[in-house]
């Protein structure tokens, strides 16, 4: 169960508090001095601290400073006054997750826990990278493919520098991992870790999230804050979804990654910033560029090193082995017996099309298993969880079905003499794009998948009259 710290001294606020906490499902502790507060932390490490800026004896400020020496990767959350808020910002730039002025809306708080949790859990828990299925923790990168140990390389390449990284591949395939991963292994490691989803976070509160703003800067704005970028001073941001950065922010991101600093919103400080940033996205950029839509020079200066995650259909020999982790994780979760896939449903999992990729496949199996009947899960499970979840996953008799009522149609269908030649060709076009869909636009790769020669591959795009959209890249 999560565990929250409170140390304050109003008994009212600490009492009521623990209440709210406790009837959110939250293991609470408490202190009423900083000195208890760190004997609380050092006998048992919690989650989270929610710590008052004004104590008895040991003040807030001395108190954040002895727990952030012990536990670096403990998120804390000031309460403040009015009176104590250029202290609370002094804790914030020495690495608090954030603050909140008292009395605090109840809603907001719960919300602002919620973040510094995962946040913490983002520090502090492991990604396993190269991982194997059985064994592994609870977050890992599994698979063993070429396409997979090429990525395992990059992560471990990169993680040496301070190089700005771009995290490429569709929704779903682990782009999170693979940041949390690099940063892990990086001598940033005891510094903190930000995630910040560009699209997640309304426009217009975007720019003061990432850089603060001064008092006065906006209606509203009644004292300074800092911004995540500023707080992350020694350590590692995560801009999630970069591709949809609304295109004015873009320019004072291009700005940081050029002078190593910023400045808040409605400031005229130069602030030194040492962090490194870590983007990704799983829009194509180079099409966004064309379209005025991302800024040419944030896109170079953004690829200092850039790492593709393949969609799960590029690599389905590691399904067998993601399927067997997700269901011995999600056994151990939901606290029952793994009853195991049975070959004919391993086999369907292999060959269906995860257009939600590695996401898709363990909601898929969550679902199944939760409704298992403590037999090895069939076909027919994994076919129902992939119809609740709204997922394109069909049997084999299904997917045979489907062909023969298309075969059907293009029997009974016109009056010429060459039906065979028609069918063939419909299927062979239909293979070809979605080949060279598959393979990024690389038209190299995508004649290898199907087993034919380039020229070959051209002919049949012109024999077709297909249209290809080669803005990737050109093999």
């Amino acid at each position: 169960m999560t565990t929250i710290l409170i140390i304050d001294d109003d008994d009212q606020l600490r009492k009521s508090f623990e209440k709210l906490l406790i009837e959110e499902g939250y293991r609470v502790r408490t202190a009423v001095s900083g000195e208890a507060g760190l004997q609380e932390v050092r006998a048992e490490v919690p989650d989270l601290v929610i710590l008052d800026m004004r104590l008895p004896g040991m003040g807030g400020l001395e108190t954040f400073g002895e727990i952030h020496a012990l536990e670096p990767k403990l998120p804390v959350i000031i309460m403040t006054a009015y009176g104590t808020t250029e202290t609370a910002i002094e804790a914030t730039k020495c690495g608090a997750f954030d603050y909140v002025l008292k009395p605090f809306d109840i809603p907001q708080m719960l919300e602002l826990i919620a973040k510094a949790l995962e946040a913490g859990r983002f520090m502090r828990s492991p990604v396993e990278v190269d991982a194997v299925a059985v064994g592994a923790s609870r977050e890992a990168i599994v698979g063993r493919s070429p396409a997979m140990q090429a990525v395992y390389k990059a992560i471990g390449r990169v993680s040496a520098t301070s190089a700005t990284v771009l995290i490429r591949g569709e929704s779903g395939t682990g782009k999170e991992l693979v940041a949390r991963a690099i940063y892990q292994h990086s001598d940033r490691a005891d510094k903190p870790f930000l995630v910040i989803n560009c699209v997640a976070i309304p426009e217009t509160l975007l720019e003061s999230e990432l850089f603060g703003y001064e008092k006065g800067a906006f209606t509203g704005a009644v004292h300074r804050r800092i911004g995540k970028l500023e707080q992350a001073n020694g350590g590692t941001v995560f801009l999630d979804e970069i591709g949809d950065m609304p295109f004015g922010l873009q320019a004072k991101i291009l700005r940081l990654l050029q002078e190593r600093s910023l400045e808040r919103l409605g400031g005229r400080q130069t602030i030194p910033v040492d962090v490194r940033i870590i983007a990704a996205t799983n829009r194509n950029l180079e099409a966004a560029m064309a379209e005025g839509r991302f800024r040419e020079d944030l896109y170079y200066r953004l690829k200092v090193v850039t790492i593709w995650l393949p969609p799960l259909s590029q690599r389905r020999d590691d399904i067998p082995a993601l399927a067997e982790y997700f269901l011995a994780r999600h056994a151990v979760e939901a606290g029952i017996e793994n009853p195991g896939l049975s070959p004919e449903a391993a086999g369907l999992l292999q060959n269906a099309p995860w257009p939600g990729n590695v996401r898709e496949l363990s909601n898929t199996l969550q679902k199944a298993l939760i409704f298992s009947r403590g037999a090895p899960l069939g076909v027919e499970d994994i076919v129902q969880a992939a119809e609740d979840a709204a997922v394109s996953v069909q049997s084999p008799q299904q997917q045979a079905s489907i062909l023969r009522e298309w075969a059907l149609r293009m029997l009974t269908s016109g009056t010429d003499e060459n039906r065979f030649e028609r069918c063939m060709d419909a299927v062979a076009s239909v293979l070809v794009r979605e080949a060279i869909s598959l393979c990024g636009g690389n038209r190299s790769k995508a004649a290898k998948l199907l087993g034919i020669s380039r020229p070959t591959l051209h002919a049949k795009i012109d024999k077709y009259g297909l249209r290809i959209e080669t803005a990737v890249k050109e093999g």
